[in-house]
């Protein structure tokens, strides 16, 4: 009779506990706990009803210190690129909508105002929504141009010393539960970014229903009609798209680490299903064909934890690039993803329940493959890094 050995994880197997410092692996683990206690027994009931108490959440997430975490001052944490990118690993191996809700907040709306926005704009703002008192969110997409924000319509002209603003944007996470939208528009020096207050008149944010996709988040269209702002909404540091494009890199900094979540959650419950389901008399886990899965997962999650803490070391030493952003995320949702669905072919039919996380993953899982780049877009920013030629034109 064939020996039996303790099973390991695939993190485990990797020995990556060894890459990570204390204090980075107790704030995974205070995270891990949060989600254990406060998000997973809810989760199931959420996606179904495709509604959750995301202000509710956002303070005590905000509670936690993990708004805005990986920036300096007004009220942030301050914490290590790395010890973000666990956090948002550990949030999104419950769902991948409680870490859009936390990046959409902390990378791209806080990291907005805290990287182009005036000391006025930083105090107004930074400590309410790093302690989830109000919330953000950051108006880029619009209904027709995505992957292209250099065509976007929307239009902010000088009126006096106001500004007006006209114009649309969708799929929003937290749009409709905002304080503040970051609203990026053209003017006739370039594309600029703005503050507003949602309930600036002119101001609307019709929630988006019938997802089948972030069903645990809320999405929603902006409208702005003769939006009137004063000349303080403006941040006075973005010139051009390279700032909204640089609060991207942010967000998908945090989707390097935040798909692997998902990806191990799902990879854990078929594999602790293989060894609990008994097929023609035995462990479906002990039969080649599913060890075979269940090793490739392995090693897909733990080649992909690798290239996301290397990305996190050069990102503490300021030696990151939008290139290298486009690596971990094209690589670590795309194998994410791939994770997901074998994982629901262990599970058989069980894998369609929401008594099982699998399916749920694999539904966010299609919407992170396509928001903040398709995998079109990272494959042809990695082509261009690597023949100088770009390929989008």
């Amino acid at each position: 009779m064939a020996s039996i050995t303790k099973p390991r994880t695939a993190l485990e197997l990797f020995r990556i506990d060894q890459l990570l410092s204390e204090e980075e692996l107790s704030i995974q683990a205070v995270i891990n706990r949060f989600c254990a206690d406060r998000i997973r027994p809810q989760l199931a009931g959420w996606f179904e009803a495709g509604a959750l108490p995301a202000k509710e959440l956002a303070l005590e997430l905000g509670g936690l210190g993990v708004l805005g975490m990986h920036l300096e001052g007004y009220g942030c944490a301050g914490m290590s690129a790395t010890a973000y990118g666990l956090t948002c690993m550990e949030l999104e191996a419950a769902d991948s909508g409680i870490r859009s809700l936390v990046s959409v907040q902390g990378s791209l709306a806080m990291y907005a105002i805290w990287a182009y926005g005036s000391e006025e704009q930083k105090q107004e703002w930074l400590p309410s929504m790093a302690a989830g008192e109000a919330i953000g969110c950051f108006g880029l997409t619009e209904p027709d141009r995505g992957s292209n924000p250099s065509g976007m319509r929307t239009f902010a002209k000088r009126d006096g010393e106001d500004w007006i603003i006209n114009g649309a944007k969708m799929w929003i996470t937290n749009g409709s539960i905002a304080d503040v939208a970051v609203i990026w528009a053209r003017t006739d020096v370039g594309v600029r970014g703005f503050l507003v207050p949602t309930n600036t008149p002119g101001f609307s944010a019709p929630e988006i229903k019938h997802k089948l996709s972030l069903r645990a988040s809320v999405t929603s269209e902006l409208v702005l009609e003769s939006v009137r702002l004063p000349a303080s909404a403006m941040l006075p540091e973005a010139l051009g798209l390279r700032a909204p494009l640089g609060c991207l890199s942010e967000a998908r900094f945090g989707i390097v680490f935040g798909s692997l979540g998902a990806a191990r959650d799902c990879l854990e419950v078929a594999t602790a299903y293989a060894l609990d389901r008994d097929v023609f008399d035995k462990p479906l886990a002990g039969f080649q064909l599913t060890q075979e899965k269940l090793a490739n997962m392995a090693l897909e999650l733990g080649k992909g934890m690798l290239l996301a803490l290397h990305l996190g070391r050069l990102k503490e030493t300021h030696a990151l690039e939008p290139d290298q952003v486009s690596l971990g995320k094209l690589n670590n949702v795309r194998e994410a993803i791939r994770i997901a669905r074998e994982c629901r072919t262990i599970l058989g039919a069980n894998g369609i329940s929401l008594e099982y996380p699998v399916m749920r993953h694999a539904n966010n899982l299609e919407s992170v493959l396509t928001y903040e780049g398709t995998s079109e877009v990272h494959t042809l920013i990695i082509g261009q890094a690597l023949t100088g030629l770009p390929a989008f034109r």
